[in-house]
C-alpha cells in the first residue's frame, strides 16, 4: 500500500501502533473530555490525568463517573464498556508518572509562558519517540514548541467542546513537524471516530477564525439589537446562536483573549468588543427557540453576520489555511452551522454575497475581502475525497455527520469522478469506500422523502432520479469495488450491489431498513440481488421483508462478498487487488428473468418483525415477483421504482417517515 499521505487517513499505513498510555496535562473541563473520548475509544488504554492542584483531579474522576453512569442509563455504554473506561484511570500531581506514556496531551489555560514551562516539564521525563501534542485554539505550534528538543514529534491537536462528542478535531502542519506524526494522528483520530481537519500554523488555525469573529461581531452588533434578537435573526444559519455557545462554553474570556491576540498581529478591525470584559453571561433563549425581530433589524443582523463569515471563509482559503471542504465540512461539526459557508455563497449566488460583502465592509473597514472572483470559492468536491492508489481511484464518501448517506451531492460528485477517469487509460478502476470505521453508507438521505407522501408518479421518478449512478454502473467497463469499511444500509448497499465487486471488513454488516419506513427499497435490491447470486435468494426474501441483517462472514459464505479483512489496512489493499483482478472481466448484471417460485410465508421472529406493516411487506413481495420475470434488467428497475412509489402512498410510509424526520423515533 502506499506510504504517502492519503485524503482518506484509514489508506495510510501507521507509523506507530495505538498508543497504550496518554496523558492529559490539566485537569479542567476539556482535559476530562478529552479523556473520555481517548477511554471509550480505546478499551484498555491507561490514562494518566495530571494536574498541579488535587481538587482539578477529583472533579475530573467524577466527571468521567458521571458521563459512564449516563452512558449506561442511555444504555449507549455496556457494562463491559463501562468497567474499561473506569479501569486504568491515573489522577496525579507527579509529572514523573508520564514517562512512559506514547502521548502526552496538554489541556491548559490559554497562555503561552504557561504552555511552554509544562512542555519543559515534560520534555525532560517522556521518552524521545512520545508523541506531544497541544490542545491551544489560537497560539501557532511554532510558539508553543519553541524550545522543544525534539520538535518533530509536537504539534496542534485542536479538539471541540464537547470532545467526548464533537467529532472535529484540529491537527497543525507546521514546519518543524514531522509528517509522518501529523499524518499518524490522522490516521488514529479517524480510527477512533474523528473527523480530523489539516490546517497551516496560522493564529487561531481555521475554525476558531470563523467563530471568534462571529462571536465578536455578535457583540458588536449589540447597540443595534439584544442578544436574543441577535441569536433568533441567525437561527436559520445555525443549530444555536452566537450568544447561547458563549454561555455554554464559558466564552466572554476566550474571545477577548483571541480577538486581542488577532488584533495585535492583523489589525485593529479584530480588537474584541469591549461588553466581552463586564458581562458573564447572556440573556438569550436556546437553540430553536426565537423572539420576534422586526424587518430592519433582522436584515441588518444577518447581513453582518453572513459578512463576516464570508469574509474569514475567503481570507482562510486565500492564506491557504484548510480546504474549502474541511472549512464547510468543520463549520457543521464544530461550529453547529447548518450549511459551510461556501455552501451557503453558492446558494445564495455572486451578486448576493457581493452585496453583504460591500455593506461588511462598509461597516467594518478593515477585514478581509475576497481576493478571487467570489465563484473561484466554488467548484471543489464538498463530500467526496479522491485517493489514487496503485493506478485505482479510491473514492471516499464523507458526510460523517450521517454515517456518509447518500443525496444529491455525494451521487453527483461520484458520477463525476467516475466519468472523468473512466476513459483515462492510466486508471485501472474504481473503489468506492465510506468515511471512517463505522459506516460505509447509511443510506439515503430521507429529508425529502416527505414531500413525495402520497404521489406515486413523483416518488417513483425520485427513485428512478437516484439510480442516475448506480445505471452508470451497471454500463462502465472499467471494474469498481465496493470497500464496506462498516454498515451498509439500504441504498448503500444498493450501491454496493451495483459495484463489480464488493470486499468487507469482518465485521461489517448490511441491512435493507426500508420496510421499517413503510416503503420497499426503490432503487434496484428487489430485483439486483435475486439476479446475481440467486442461490441467495431465501436470505434476500429476509432482508427485503423483515429487514433482517447479513454479516459480512456470512455474505462471504454466500458468494456476494468476494473478500474479508482483518482491518482497514488490509481492507483497501484487498479492494485494490480486486479491481486488479477484474480489469479486462467486469462480470455484468444478467439480463434475462430469473427463476425464485412462490416466495415462502413471512416467519417473524420477535416483536419488532410482527409490528412491520403487512401492505408493504405485500408489496415488496409483488414487486420481488415482477422483478424476477421482468424480461430485462432494465425493466426489472423499472418495476422497482414503480413499487416504491406504490409504497411511498401507504399510511406506514406517511407514520414511520414523518416520525424519523421530525426526530420523535
Amino acid at each position: 500500500m502506499t506510504k504517502r499521505a492519503s485524503h482518506n487517513s484509514l489508506i495510510t499505513t501507521p507509523s506507530r501502533p495505538l498508543p497504550e498510555s496518554v496523558a492529559i496535562v490539566g485537569a479542567g473541563t476539556i482535559g476530562p473530555d478529552i479523556g473520555y473520548y481517548l477511554k471509550s475509544a480505546l478499551p484498555g488504554l491507561e490514562l494518566v490525568l495530571v494536574d498541579v492542584d488535587q481538587a482539578p483531579l477529583d472533579r475530573a474522576l467524577e466527571r468521567i463517573e458521571a458521563y459512564v453512569e449516563k452512558g449506561l442509563a442511555r444504555r449507549k455504554l455496556t457494562a463491559d464498556q463501562a468497567a474499561a473506561v473506569r479501569q486504568r484511570l491515573v489522577p496525579t500531581l507527579d509529572y514523573g508518572r508520564m514517562a512512559d506514556c506514547d502521548w502526552v496531551i496538554e489541556a491548559a489555560t490559554e497562555n503561552l509562558d504557561l504552555k511552554r514551562r509544562i512542555f519543559s516539564q515534560v520534555e525532560s521525563v517522556v521518552r524521545p519517540d512520545a508523541l506531544i501534542t497541544s490542545n491551544t485554539s489560537s497560539l501557532p505550534a511554532s510558539r508553543i514548541f519553541a524550545d522543544l528538543e525534539h520538535k518533530g514529534r509536537a504539534t496542534v491537536t485542536h479538539f471541540f467542546a464537547p470532545a467526548f462528542r464533537n467529532p472535529a478535531v484540529e491537527v497543525i502542519r507546521w514546519d518543524a513537524g514531522d509528517p509522518e506524526v501529523l499524518d499518524y494522528l490522522r490516521w488514529l483520530f479517524c480510527f477512533t471516530g474523528k473527523v480530523p481537519f489539516v490546517t497551516t500554523d496560522a493564529l487561531c488555525f481555521m475554525l476558531d477564525r470563523v467563530f471568534d469573529n462571529w462571536c465578536n461581531d455578535a457583540a458588536l452588533l449589540l447597540e443595534h439589537a439584544t442578544a436574543m434578537e441577535v441569536d433568533s435573526a441567525v437561527g436559520e444559519l445555525v443549530h444555536a446562536g452566537p450568544f447561547f455557545v458563549l454561555n455554554l462554553a464559558h466564552g466572554n474570556p476566550i474571545i477577548t483573549e483571541t480577538n486581542t491576540l488577532q488584533s495585535s498581529e492583523e489589525g485593529e478591525h479584530y480588537r474584541p468588543a469591549p461588553i466581552f470584559r463586564s458581562v458573564d453571561r447572556w440573556l438569550t433563549l436556546g437553540p430553536g427557540k426565537t423572539v420576534d425581530v422586526d424587518a430592519e433589524t433582522g436584515a441588518l443582523v444577518r447581513d453582518r453576520m453572513l459578512g463576516v463569515l464570508f469574509s474569514q471563509s475567503v481570507d482562510i482559503l486565500d492564506q491557504g489555511i484548510g480546504t474549502p471542504a474541511d472549512l464547510d465540512l468543520g463549520c457543521k461539526l464544530a461550529l453547529g452551522f447548518k450549511k459551510g459557508p461556501l455552501e451557503l455563497m453558492g446558494e445564495l449566488g455572486d451578486d448576493e454575497v457581493g452585496r453583504i460583502l460591500s455593506r461588511f465592509a462598509e461597516e467594518r473597514p478593515g477585514m478581509p475581502l475576497p481576493r478571487r472572483e467570489i465563484s473561484h470559492y466554488q467548484g471543489y468536491l464538498r463530500h467526496l475525497l479522491v485517493d489514487d492508489v496503485d493506478g485505482v481511484k479510491v473514492l471516499t464518501m464523507r458526510r460523517p455527520q450521517a454515517m456518509n448517506a447518500l443525496d444529491d451531492g455525494v451521487t453527483d460528485e461520484l458520477l463525476s469522478v467516475i466519468r472523468e477517469f473512466e476513459g483515462n487509460n492510466d486508471v485501472a478502476g474504481f473503489v468506492i469506500t465510506g468515511y471512517g470505521p463505522r459506516a460505509f453508507c447509511a443510506g439515503a438521505d430521507i429529508s425529502r422523502f416527505p414531500s413525495l407522501l402520497g404521489d406515486a408518479d413523483a416518488s417513483a421518478s425520485f427513485a428512478r432520479d437516484c439510480s442516475r449512478l448506480l445505471v452508470h454502473l451497471d454500463a462502465i467497463q472499467k471494474p469498481v469495488v465496493a470497500a464496506i469499511n462498516g454498515m451498509a444500509l439500504g441504498g448503500g448497499l444498493e450501491l454496493a450491489l451495483r459495484c463489480h465487486g464488493i470486499v468487507a471488513v469482518r465485521d461489517a454488516w448490511f441491512q435493507l431498513p426500508e420496510v421499517t419506513l413503510g416503503i420497499a427499497p426503490g432503487i434496484g435490491a428487489m430485483s439486483v440481488p435475486y439476479r446475481r447470486w440467486p442461490a441467495a435468494a431465501p436470505v434476500f426474501h429476509d432482508m427485503l421483508r423483515l429487514a433482517r441483517k447479513l454479516k459480512a462472514a456470512e455474505a462471504s459464505e454466500l458468494g456476494i462478498v468476494d473478500g474479508l479483512a482483518e482491518d482497514h489496512e488490509a481492507l483497501f489493499a484487498l479492494a485494490v487487488a480486486r479491481v486488479r483482478e477484474l480489469t479486462g472481466a467486469v462480470p455484468t448484471i444478467p439480463d434475462a428473468p430469473v427463476e425464485l417460485g412462490e416466495l415462502p410465508p413471512v416467519e417473524p421472529r420477535n416483536d419488532f418483525e410482527r409490528s412491520l406493516d403487512p401492505q408493504v411487506i405485500a408489496i415488496i413481495e409483488q414487486a420481488i415477483g415482477a422483478c424476477a420475470a421482468a424480461p430485462t434488467l432494465a425493466a426489472a428497475l423499472e418495476v422497482g421504482y414503480s413499487a416504491f412509489g406504490v409504497s411511498a402512498c401507504t399510511e406506514a410510509a406517511r407514520e414511520r417517515i414523518t416520525a424519523v424526520v421530525s426526530g420523535s423515533r
